[in-house]
């Protein structure tokens, strides 16, 4: 089955809702960094984002969608949902947690939907990319079309990534 017939989980949820969206493949390369998807793609990096799962203390779980080339700023995300403090999920509780495997977690079709963040630089494109659910498959909708989907907020949440020199 080609990239472009294969459809996932988020792509059927999609089309149940009947929203527009376009799915791209980058399965058969080598990507594997966010980055390197956006590049594989052919797409601004900036307009790529990557879904993290984090838990507060109170061990409740919040989903974060951010551009590929940023970090998440764990400060900037905890304020935004009124906790105070958050850390990464391990990612061994990953997949029995959301049903998604690193690397291909999508903040839609989620096992349970929890509390979503985005980056408010996401409002700055009438489109946004993200995983479709399987690593190698990625589709692209607008913001509003996503909260349709999913209910979530927008927030500065995240920093410059600090590249070493070489």
């Amino acid at each position: 089955m080609s990239g472009k017939d294969y459809k996932t989980n988020v792509m059927r949820i999609l089309d149940k809702y009947k929203i527009p969206y376009n799915h791209y493949s980058y399965a058969d390369t080598d990507a594997i960094s966010g980055v390197e998807v956006a590049a594989a793609l052919n797409q601004n990096p900036d307009k790529v984002f990557k879904t993290l799962v984090t838990v507060s203390k109170s061990k409740k779980y919040y989903v974060f969608m951010i551009p590929v080339a940023k970090e998440l700023d764990l400060k900037k995300a905890a304020h935004a949902v009124n906790e105070k403090s958050i850390e990464m999920l391990h990612l061994k509780e990953l997949l029995p947690l959301t049903g998604y495997v690193h690397g291909g977690c999508s903040p839609i079709g989620m096992k349970k939907q929890f509390d979503t963040v985005i980056d408010s630089s996401a409002l700055d494109f009438d489109t946004i990319i993200f995983s479709a659910g399987k690593i190698g498959y990625q589709v692209e909708l607008s913001p509003d079309n996503l909260k349709k989907v999913i209910n979530y907020s927008a927030a500065e949440i995240t920093v410059e990534v600090q590249t070493k020199n070489k």
